[in-house]
């Protein structure tokens, strides 16, 4: 490799946290025109490395050098006037805001004192047009699906003239075919002589489209191989530093009869129609289907954080209404939102108060006061219980890595003991090894004769982990299958049938 290729290098990184070395000498050369996938579990150190490329964290030692000049970003801002973008996971918009405005942001063209709006519109569909994105630039951004804000924010570190970017989970919430249009776009930017850093915990998708593979593990550098030596095992083995022999548990949950009945489920403001099924104790429910199909919106309407418009809603032989989420929990559901940071933690709280928020009955001591040990009790149970990876209970919940969020979120609602837990993409960003953890954990609670229903974008996994999957299509339940003798085939042909 000429020194000419290199146009980023990362040498004997290190950051500490208090308590946690969370990167010990981490080195990575990225080449111009690549794309160079990074990997590993959670907690292992990948958005971090980020960070600190990025200015959002100040690295305690080693050297960055982009082009071969020595670097080191006070803020994001300064890593992208200097072409270095990144693509987050989760999205920080300006949600009230359109299109066009926070893809410009901090530099609108002006015309005078006055922003040009004109010049604006034509910058952004400029940008949108060679990227071959069909996003109205004056659509608010909040009223958008969290596939087509990606899309902006793709645009927009284009439209820095980026030389490396940075795709953190870029495919999480994306359907088959706007992975595609991304992939399309990912190689358009390759073949400019763009730097692609690739984060992902999809093998499929690391071996097809990443040309040098790294692996984390535990803040450590553990390999750098070139794509075309690797294989889902072999990268597997790195991530984890062992054999993963099966990516599910066995499914040993036995279903009894039926605990909840749905009849004619109608959504006021979404298109949500006169859905209609059962689910019996210790089942695991899929649902299934393409973004839009008004899977998440059937668990909201279940749970109360949707306006339903009619249908009714039974467990165990008894009407529950459900008519928002204390209610609802009140009647034993609990819900795990896909929008992790939005509807999920309470970012400014540490990991206790996060996972006791929902169960604070249980803590009550003497009038308002919460009883201390109980609480962490409580809390030491769900950190266990989920392997969740954190210094203290006191950390905040916001410098957990994704899928130690995710974990802590679990906890949270298994301590309110529900009987109805209604899972949206609950695996979404996390790594192999924490997969088979929540795995797990949704069949043992099955096997407590939970009910258990999942949305999930992951084929393999409906079929690995459920038992039953409802097939969603425009609104409508298409169909339903059983997850042990179906294919993925018939599941897609079931999800195109209202679209």
């Amino acid at each position: 490799m000429g020194q000419q290729d290199v146009l980023l290098q990362m040498t004997d990184i290190c950051k500490e946290f208090p308590g946690v070395k969370a990167l010990d000498h981490v080195s990575l050369t990225v080449r111009k025109g690549t794309v160079h996938a990074l990997m590993g579990e959670n907690g292992a150190g990948k958005s971090t490395l980020m960070k600190c490329l990025f200015g959002m964290y100040a690295k305690n030692s080693g050297h960055i050098y982009l082009e071969g000049k020595e670097v080191n970003f006070k803020s994001s801002k300064e890593a992208l006037e200097n072409g270095v973008a990144m693509v987050h996971q989760e999205l920080n918009q300006a949600l009230k805001r359109n299109v066009m405005d926070n893809l410009w942001l901090g530099r609108y063209p002006k015309k005078g004192i006055m922003v040009d709006e004109k010049k604006m519109l034509a910058d952004t569909k400029a940008v949108f047009d060679e990227l071959g994105i069909s996003v109205d630039p004056k659509r608010i951004m909040s009223t958008m699906p969290v596939s087509q804000r990606q899309m902006a924010e793709i645009a927009k570190a284009v439209s820095f003239n980026s030389k490396i970017i940075v795709f953190d989970e870029p495919t999480s919430s994306l359907t088959e075919e706007e992975v595609e249009h991304l992939f399309k776009i990912i190689n358009m930017l390759r073949d400019r002589g763009c730097g692609i850093i690739y984060i992902s915990h999809k093998m499929a998708e690391i071996l097809r489209i990443a040309d040098d593979i790294t692996v984390m593990r535990d803040g450590t550098w553990v390999a750098t191989e070139p794509a075309s030596n690797m294989t889902m095992d072999k990268i597997i083995r790195l991530m984890v530093g062992r054999e993963l022999g099966n990516q599910f548990p066995p499914k040993d949950n036995v279903p009894g009869e039926v605990a909840l009945e749905v009849e004619h489920l109608t959504a006021q403001y979404s298109l949500l129609n006169d859905v209609s099924f059962k689910v019996k104790k210790g089942e695991i429910v899929g649902l299934a289907g393409l973004d839009g199909s008004g899977r998440t919106e059937t668990l909201e309407n279940l749970f109360g954080v949707a306006t339903r418009k009619s249908g009714t809603i039974k467990l165990d032989g008894k009407q529950v209404l459900n008519r928002n989420a204390r209610e609802s929990i009140k009647n034993g559901f609990a819900l795990l939102t896909e929008e992790r940071r939005a509807t999920g933690i309470f970012g400014i709280l540490n990991i206790r108060e996060n996972t006791v928020i929902s169960s604070l009955k249980k803590h009550k001591k003497i009038g308002p006061f919460l009883n201390e040990d109980s609480m962490k009790k409580d809390t030491q149970w769900s950190i266990d219980a989920m392997r969740t990876k954190t210094p203290a209970q006191e950390t905040k919940i916001r410098s957990l890595s994704g899928g130690n969020q995710q974990k802590v979120i679990l906890g949270r609602w298994l301590l309110t003991e529900p009987e109805v837990l209604l899972l949206d993409e609950p695996t979404r960003g996390i790594d192999v090894g924490a997969k088979y953890e929540i795995y797990q954990l949704i069949i043992d609670l099955a096997k407590r004769g939970k009910v258990v229903m999942m949305v999930s974008s992951e084929m393999p996994e409906l079929l690995g982990v459920c038992d039953r999957i409802l097939v969603m299509s425009g609104g409508r339940l298409a169909g339903e299958v059983d997850a042990r003798n179906t294919t993925q085939e018939e599941i897609m042909t079931l999800a195109a049938k209202y679209v």
